[in-house]
């Protein structure tokens, strides 16, 4: 089968299209003919060598998220057949025409394949995360990035449990967020200032899914570090704030997936490219740029 390969870390440039042996569902998985697979910022971090404890064995083939049809069931697995179409985390990499997969839900026919694609790491991280938070009914919510992909659809389920969300992003997307129904406010220097304005009734929850900073002045909002989680700080720990990271999701994807077909959730794609573009496409996701998620057609 054809898939992106790289055999050391570094550069966009390691990325090459390669033929492979393909992979074959084992006990409790299942395969897929890949349509779409999703990019992500870890994808790009683990080739660059930045999460050396990530890394599978050379050669590596990235990507966590794809969509596609059944096309092999392993020993043991149940509730689904050859030719469902499916969307899920991969456990041999997603950059490929075929990928084993252990974690999926159920797509809905009438899914967009790029949008099925997009949805598993931020609906699962979204769901924990807020889980975690208690977010509920007359919640006020902080949450930083929230116009990035993880982010928007955090907002999105937030306002359905009835809260509100006090959303950071840089002007530009502020009426993407409003169409969210989240309150918009700019990060940078004055972000304390402009939550106070924009939340007088103060801060009960804060979920960052930026990365970028965001902890101290959300301790300072909500005067501790009770009810904080971030999901991509790593100075998390050395100020006592709870790090979250995914946990297995599975079936649970298929209600998400039908709200996502019947226009109640939404991501936006910022790019769909050819699987050989993937280099393209990891750049534009270092970039910061992409307004949106990329994915990948093999």
């Amino acid at each position: 089968m054809k898939a992106i390969t790289y055999t050391e870390f570094g550069g966009p440039e390691v990325l090459r299209l390669a033929e492979v042996d393909e992979p074959h569902a084992g006990p409790g998985q299942v395969r897929l003919k890949v349509v779409a697979a999703a990019v992500n910022p870890l994808d790009y971090k683990i080739r660059n060598g930045w999460r050396p404890q990530m890394a599978p064995p050379f050669p590596v083939i990235p990507g966590v998220e794809a969509a596609g049809v059944v096309d092999e069931v392993g020993e043991g697995v149940t509730g689904v057949a050859v030719g469902d179409e499916v969307l899920g985390w991969t456990v041999t990499g997603a950059y490929a025409e075929h990928a084993l997969a252990v974690d999926f839900g159920p797509k809905p026919a009438d899914l967009d394949w790029d949008l099925a694609a997009a949805l598993p790491v931020a609906v699962e991280t979204s769901v924990r995360v807020l889980g975690a938070l208690g977010v509920g009914e007359g919640d006020t919510l902080l949450l930083h990035g929230a116009a990035g992909v993880a982010g928007a659809v955090g907002v999105q389920l937030a306002v359905t449990r009835g809260a509100t969300v006090i959303g950071t992003a840089s002007p530009g997307n502020h009426d993407y967020l409003r169409s969210l129904g989240a309150i918009p406010v700019a990060y940078g220097a004055g972000l304390a200032d402009r939550v106070r304005e924009a939340a007088p009734q103060g801060i009960d929850a804060v979920y960052d899914a930026a990365g970028a900073g965001n902890l101290e002045v959300s301790i300072d909002l909500r005067g501790g570090t009770d009810r904080i989680i971030t999901i991509a700080d790593p100075k998390a720990a050395e100020l006592g704030v709870t790090f979250s990271g995914p946990a297995p999701f599975g079936s649970r994807l298929g209600e998400y997936a039908r709200l996502a077909a019947d226009g109640k959730l939404t991501v936006r794609i910022a790019q769909s490219l050819p699987l050989e573009d993937a280099a393209k496409a990891q750049e534009l996701s270092a970039s910061g740029h992409a307004a949106g998620k990329l994915v990948l057609r093999p």
